[in-house]
């Protein structure tokens, strides 16, 4: 599977793009610099960090646990301070706590099961967004493949992305992080590790049909609280 053409050169990470250049379902493509995905900011090194600064992001959303952040602590608040920074856990409170929950989901399933149970935190997550300052947006998790997928993907779904799109981005991050996955863990067995980073584009599509059932992805953000304004605001993020 080829790299996505608004992949992002930030030094050390793996899985950093523009959700920008997308095809939408009436023949448009989405805007570049405004909602930008990436893996852990934790692997900046100051050349990274310039070239964040360089793009133009102007707010970071970091939906990492606490306690990973405090494995690895964010270098934005410190080296970029003109930044907006903001942690906002988009799972449950505690790792343990998702672990327990989560235990029972298959890849193919784990994005529908975060849309029918965690849906405060989601609202959360995507009022930030969308109060944000008009620049660029950067929104990263660990890995920046599930928890920042399913983020994507909903914010694809509401700018009217082609389904294959939407499949497409999800299932890249698989493609971007293999090697160096298995460089970082050279004594796991690479067969774990593979099925660890595996990004099954059915699972985008299984989301899709959650949300078609659930009377599609505006009827959706409105269940589970997000203002009119608000649903507008981030579909113009990617529409203009």
């Amino acid at each position: 599977m080829p790299q996505l053409n608004s992949a992002l050169n930030f030094p050390n990470l793996q899985n950093a793009r523009d959700l920008g250049g997308l095809p939408t379902t009436d023949g448009g493509l989405t805007r570049m610099r405004s909602l930008l995905r990436a893996d852990d900011l934790a692997q900046l090194d100051a050349a990274g960090l310039q070239a964040l600064a360089d793009y133009g992001v102007g707010t970071i959303l970091d939906l990492r646990w606490s306690e990973e952040a405090a494995r690895q602590p964010s270098p934005v608040p410190a080296g970029l301070p003109q930044l907006r920074y903001e942690r906002i856990s988009l799972l449950t409170h505690t790792e343990d706590e998702w672990r327990l929950r989560s235990r029972d989901f298959t890849k193919e399933q784990w994005k529908c099961a975060v849309l029918a149970h965690v849906r405060m935190e989601l609202q959360q997550v995507l009022s930030f967004m969308a109060a944000a300052a008009p620049q660029p947006l950067l929104f990263h998790c660990v890995a920046g493949k599930d928890r920042t997928g399913l983020i994507a993907a909903l914010l694809l779904a509401l700018a009217d992305v082609t389904p294959a799109a939407i499949a497409r981005d999800y299932a890249i991050s698989e493609v971007n992080l293999r090697e160096g996955y298995l460089k970082r863990y050279a004594e796991a067995e690479p067969a774990r590790i593979l099925e660890a980073l595996r990004c099954p584009e059915e699972g985008a599509h299984n989301m899709l049909q959650f949300l078609a059932e659930a009377g599609g992805v505006r009827a959706y953000l409105a269940q589970i609280g997000l203002t009119r304004a608000e649903i507008e605001r981030l579909r113009a993020r990617l529409r203009g």
